[in-house]
């Protein structure tokens, strides 16, 4: 929950605006003067800072200026009397989040409080996707597909406003190039706004992208700010473009025409000046043709296409990547790193990777969690990956489980999506959406794999 720490000498003020965060979800802490507030400020380390303008003993633009000397990130919203409105628009200019006037609707209070802590979250997110996109030399992985994918995202990122399609299997990184091309545009520190098409119910997308009045629809309670405002002079990366809906295409397309949009339920249309990367895993063309998506809006997002290769056809960089995450995840569990026998490194090489780079993280993931430190041999490894793979004078458990007759690829293949659509349907508790985000791929999809599989 976060945390709001109120700077106000009015006591009943505090008590009740207290309970009303409380009520909404948030940990609320109050100070009743300046000294006061700094010090709590410094203990609690609050998410969020509500300062009244007047206080006892310092005026709440010291507060401000001291705040912002000591922690800069730090949202703070100024509360004013009427009178004071020409002040609190002053503290903004020197750095305050937002402000609101006395008396002013708990409601505005909330959504001010939920906009300045998107707004700090985004920072965050951009600080680390910077990190991670061009920490590593940007993509990892030095085959010729990678090292052209690579020079042609930044070719790309040089112009902040071209549209750019990519297009891939599930669990390729296509998330991680968008987010490369943001980081190495002259929109880097702009806003990085990811939203999966999927994985938002049909009769919420477009309030999701556009935003809503309060009272717009049922259950809409407070204003929402749509995603494309927040992703203003930044990148928003629409990932399963092909599962929008059709009856939103047609407005999302007049948004790429000309940056205009309109709130649901609101009056008057707003501009934004935005970058859109869109992906996905479907033939687009092939959607065409069958009604399932517009030509029109298909060739305003393929403006520029990329393409990005599957595991399985980048040779050596499976062993780099794998390396990678394995000196990643032994961070964030504060062990050893594990480490890849020689069998293990020739298996990976030879495994299909039908979930891609997705599968090769989770895996040494895994691996990482319950074998921390070890050398890892292919009897550590899931069965499906060692079936067929090791070689014939491999002494291993996995290997003495090996059938006489191996049987077609296919039906290896077959096996192992069973398994992992089995593992994902149990990590959430037969949610068949979520286990579709768990995958990677769209809700339909999943729908067809449980078909085909026979789940």
């Amino acid at each position: 929950m976060s945390a709001v720490l109120i700077i106000d000498d009015e006591a009943a003020l505090v008590r009740s605006l207290s309970f009303a965060l409380k009520e909404a979800g948030y940990t609320p802490h109050s100070a009743h003067n300046g000294v006061e507030g700094l010090e709590a400020t410094a203990r609690i380390a609050p998410d969020v800072v509500l300062l009244d303008l007047r206080l006892p003993d310092l005026s709440g633009m010291e507060v401000l200026e001291r705040l912002r000397e000591r922690q800069p990130d730090l949202p703070v919203v100024m509360i004013s009397a009427h009178g004071d409105t020409r002040a609190a628009v002053q503290a903004v200019k020197l750095g305050a989040a937002d402000y609101l006037s006395k008396p002013f609707e708990l409601d505005d209070l909330f959504h001010v409080i939920e906009t300045v802590l998107d707004k700090k979250r985004m920072r965050s997110e951009l600080s680390f996707h910077r990190e991670a996109a061009l920490g590593s030399g940007s993509l990892i992985g030095d085959s010729p597909a990678m090292r052209e994918l690579d020079q042609t995202v930044r070719r790309v990122a040089t112009s902040s406003s071209a549209r750019v399609l990519l297009l891939g299997e599930s669990g390729t990184g296509k998330a991680l190039v968008a987010r490369a091309i943001h980081a190495c545009s002259q929109r880097a520190d702009g806003p990085f706004i990811e939203v999966n098409c999927a994985s938002l119910p049909e009769q919420l997308i477009e309030a999701e992208l556009f935003g809503a009045e309060k009272g717009a629809y049922t259950g809409a309670h407070q204003k929402r700010t749509g995603l494309v405002t927040l992703a203003g002079n930044g990148t928003l990366f629409l990932d399963e473009i092909g599962e929008l809906p059709l009856a939103l295409q047609a407005k999302f397309l007049h948004f790429l025409e000309d940056g205009s949009y309109r709130p649901i339920g609101s009056g008057r249309a707003l501009n934004t000046d935005v970058r859109v990367v869109a992906a996905t895993n479907r033939d687009l063309a092939e959607e065409v043709s069958r009604g399932r998506f517009r030509e029109d809006l298909y060739y305003r997002l393929n403006v520029i296409q990329l393409r990005i290769p599957p595991l399985r056809d980048r040779g050596d960089d499976i062993i780099e990547l794998a390396t990678h995450f394995c000196q990643r995840y032994a961070r964030e569990e504060g062990s050893t790193p594990i480490r890849l026998s020689d069998e293990v490194r020739e298996i990976f090489l030879r495994y299909p990777w039908p979930g891609n780079v997705r599968e090769l993280k989770n895996t040494i993931e895994r691996l990482t969690i319950l074998t921390p430190g070890r050398s890892i041999v292919p009897a550590d490894l899931p069965k499906e990956m060692t079936v067929g793979t090791a070689s014939p004078d491999a002494d291993t458990p996995a290997e003495k489980e090996k059938p006489a007759s191996v049987g077609p690829i296919t039906g290896q293949l077959a096996e192992a999506e069973r398994q992992f659509v089995e593992a994902a349907l149990s990590e959430a508790g037969g949610q068949k959406g979520r286990a579709a985000d768990i995958l990677g791929i769209s809700r339909h999809a999943l729908k067809r794999r449980l078909q085909r599989l026979g789940l």
